[in-house]
């Protein structure tokens, strides 16, 4: 069996029947990773059987892969190569800059992940940072350079937004002041008309 006659897709819940099992056999926690079944991608062979599968968790711009299992490590390799396909998608479309993970694996290594220093550890979200083997690491895209243009987006953003409260200030005032000069032009001019009449009341019979 070849990647090309496998297939990937999200799990469901008809899938836990399958992967429980196979979860069980590599001494994974089925009943903590049960409730987090959406974040598993899994692998079907050409009868639709699932074979193989890992999580995917995503928090912020971080990704964990996590809790890969297999019914044969035969097709560990291809599997693994179908789920990563699937994987850089995923990341694309959320944004992902780096992915983390604890397995250790040729195949993994192959793809460029390292073991992760101290200064990526500052990365690591918080609610990862658990006990456990050493974390692999790989940069997806340069964080460094994304953050500062996000910080430069946000910047812009920010005076955007106080050049338009200023605008609109400045247009309210305008508009206070248009009405408050027509309000007293309109006095004057009914003073001048009321005037005029006490001056000249034939001014009323004018046309009779």
């Amino acid at each position: 069996m070849t990647a090309a006659t496998m297939r990937v897709r999200r799990a469901t819940i008809e899938d836990l029947g399958a992967l429980r099992p196979m979860w069980e056999a590599m001494h994974l926690p089925s009943v903590t990773l049960e409730p987090r079944l959406t974040e598993f991608q899994i692998v079907e062979n050409p009868d639709g059987q699932v074979v193989g599968g890992i999580g995917f968790q995503i928090a912020g711009h971080q990704g964990h892969l996590h809790n890969e299992a297999f019914t044969d490590f035969g097709i560990a390799d291809a599997s693994r190569d179908l789920l990563w396909k699937r994987i850089q998608t995923l990341a694309a479309n959320h944004g992902i800059l780096r992915v983390w993970m604890r397995e250790s694996t040729p195949f993994w290594a192959q793809l460029g992940f390292k073991v992760a220093t101290e200064e990526d550890l500052q990365r690591l979200p918080a609610a990862w940072n658990t006990e456990g083997p050493p974390w692999f690491t790989l940069q997806l895209k340069d964080e460094v350079a994304i953050s500062a243009v996000e910080k430069e987006l946000a910047m812009f953003m920010t005076a955007s937004k106080r050049h338009s409260e200023r605008t609109m200030e400045q247009l309210r005032v305008l508009k206070t002041t248009a009405l408050v000069v027509a309000i007293i032009f309109s006095l004057i001019a009914f003073g001048a008309a009321f005037y005029l009449l006490l001056k000249r009341p034939d001014l009323l019979h004018l046309n009779r």
